[in-house]
């Protein structure tokens, strides 16, 4: 009986060699091919005959990066489009590329491979490790609009679905509704409120104030010296002054108005102006920036804490907002017919009226809410937000909200108004310049500056958001009456009419004694 010995397997140097480089291959697919080798310049040297190609996919060493990566004869863009994905990374881990510099090094021709990369890099240094294969997208978009505008580090973008409401008729033009939202039957419901709407003739929008604002916080080395600070600022003299350093930066920028108050030895002066069809933060920065500047040379020992000093009030709460208005201060009126309250919505006007005034007014007072007197005016002015491109924290003040409903023509029909003094809004600039956003407000007619009057479309939009409100809050506070009444008709019975009840109930108090 022959028996078969068993000799370990022998492995040449060169077998070796190949099992060590190909240990560190992540993923010879997704890769880019390297060279086996390269000459100093680091350009590639093809394969002797017989040579195995899959070394084409191995790593180089560090130091043979870095040697591509220094040459002076070629830019960093040239450098790194000799190294394939694994190398950037390998040369960004050990400290030699930055990540956030990722786009600059590659070039705008290369985006999405430093996009691509970033995410590598960012996943493997994480504890779950799952971004570099997660379902995250990042193929296929125009990075270009990204880059030094909207976005830093960026690994990808979220789709948010897109839907659309209405259309509603708002000053006699009918408009759809685009609403970016993961929030289930906030679309249908806003439809059925447009719906409601449009059947009392649509609704009708005023402009009562435009500007943006900004408040610095300037110190004085005593509360004499902000006095008298103060009093230059407003007089004839120091706001011409003002002005006319401030509309100097721009063309578009008109100071409207300048508004002071004192702390101690800390004066805020509140600049309002028009931005055209801007949001306008950037354009008013730039114009108060001028303005403090001017005006230190009136005040040298003047100190400017902050061109923000929460006097402006951007992205917070706040009343000043709420009276004096921040961005487009808009009204907007409907009259919707009973039959349609009573056929659309479900309810009565009288149901309605007592809602509103129960829950949005009393409610919201008794919370202490400034600028809170609505049902959800945050759910509809964000969706168009961020269907539109607009700084979605900016929500906070822009959705302060004043809803009124009250009942006309002898209680048969309905009045509401919604009331919007601080939408923040712009049709150029920021988010408005990335591709899906700038299609949305295409659609709307309203895309980047108004040709003939400046202005004009971020106007329009700021109408289109508080019509869409109203017709969120009708639809919404009318299913809240609705429920409220089929409980009662259950409770009562579905022939009779709800009423009060007949007798005063007890008062709540100690049990009498025996």
């Amino acid at each position: 009986m022959s028996t078969t010995t068993q000799h370990p397997t022998s492995f040449s140097p060169r077998d070796l060699e190949l099992k060590l480089k190909a240990a560190r291959l992540v993923d010879p697919a997704e890769s880019l091919p390297t060279p086996p080798s390269s000459n100093s310049s680091g350009s590639a040297s093809p394969p002797e005959h017989g040579e195995e190609y899959e070394e084409s996919y191995f790593l180089r060493s560090f130091e043979e990066c870095v040697a591509i990566y220094d040459d002076p004869s070629r830019s960093k863009s040239e450098s790194l489009a000799l190294l394939s994905d694994e190398e950037v990374i390998l040369l960004s881990e050990r400290g030699k590329v930055a990540v956030y510099a990722l786009e600059k090094l590659f070039g705008m021709d290369e985006l999405e491979r430093a996009v691509r990369i970033r995410r590598a890099i960012v996943s493997r240094a994480s504890d779950t490790k799952s971004l570099e294969n997660s379902s995250i997208p990042f193929e296929d978009y125009d990075y270009s609009r990204v880059l030094g505008a909207c976005c830093e580090n960026v690994i990808g973008f979220v789709p948010v679905p897109l839907g659309i409401a209405g259309p509603l008729q708002i000053d006699g033009t009918m408009y759809p509704i685009p609403m970016a939202t993961a929030e289930g039957t906030l679309v249908a419901s806003t439809s059925r409120g447009c719906k409601a709407l449009n059947a009392g003739g649509g609704v009708s929008t005023v402009l009562t104030h435009d500007a943006m604002t900004r408040g610095p916080a300037i110190d004085f080395p005593s509360a004499v010296q902000a006095g008298r600070a103060k009093v230059w600022v407003d007089s004839e003299e120091g706001h011409a002054v003002i002005k006319a350093a401030f509309e100097s930066t721009s063309r578009f920028a008109k100071l409207q108005s300048l508004k002071t108050a004192i702390a101690g030895r800390t004066l805020y002066v509140r600049f309002a102006t028009s931005t055209g069809d801007a949001m306008g933060m950037n354009m008013i920065s730039k114009g108060t920036e001028k303005a403090l500047e001017t005006m230190k040379e009136y005040f040298p020992s003047m100190v400017v804490l902050a061109l923000s000093g929460n006097y402006c009030t951007d992205k917070k709460p706040a009343a000043i907002n709420w009276i004096e208005g921040r961005g487009k201060s808009i009204v907007a009126e409907a009259i919707v017919p009973g039959k349609v309250v009573t056929g659309v919505l479900k309810t009565t006007v009288e149901a309605l009226c007592n809602l509103n005034i129960k829950k949005n007014l009393i409610g919201s007072a008794m919370a202490g809410s400034i600028g809170g007197f609505n049902a959800h005016a945050s759910n509809i002015l964000t969706a168009i937000f961020l269907a539109t491109g607009q700084d979605p924290a900016q929500n906070v003040e822009s959705s302060m909200c004043m809803t009124l409903m009250e009942p006309i023509n002898d209680g048969e029909d309905l009045l509401m108004t919604v009331t919007m003094p601080c939408i923040e809004v712009g049709t150029v600039g920021g988010g408005t310049v990335l591709g899906p956003q700038q299609g949305v407000l295409e659609m709307l007619g309203i895309k980047g500056a108004h040709a003939k009057q400046p202005g004009q479309n971020a106007q329009t939009l700021a109408r289109i958001i508080a019509s869409a409100v109203m017709a969120g809050e009708l639809s919404l506070l009318s299913a809240l009456a609705a429920g409220h009444l089929i409980r009662a008709h259950m409770a009562h019975n579905r022939s009779q009419v709800n009423t009060p009840a007949a007798s005063v109930p007890v008062t709540p108090g100690p049990a009498p004694r025996p």
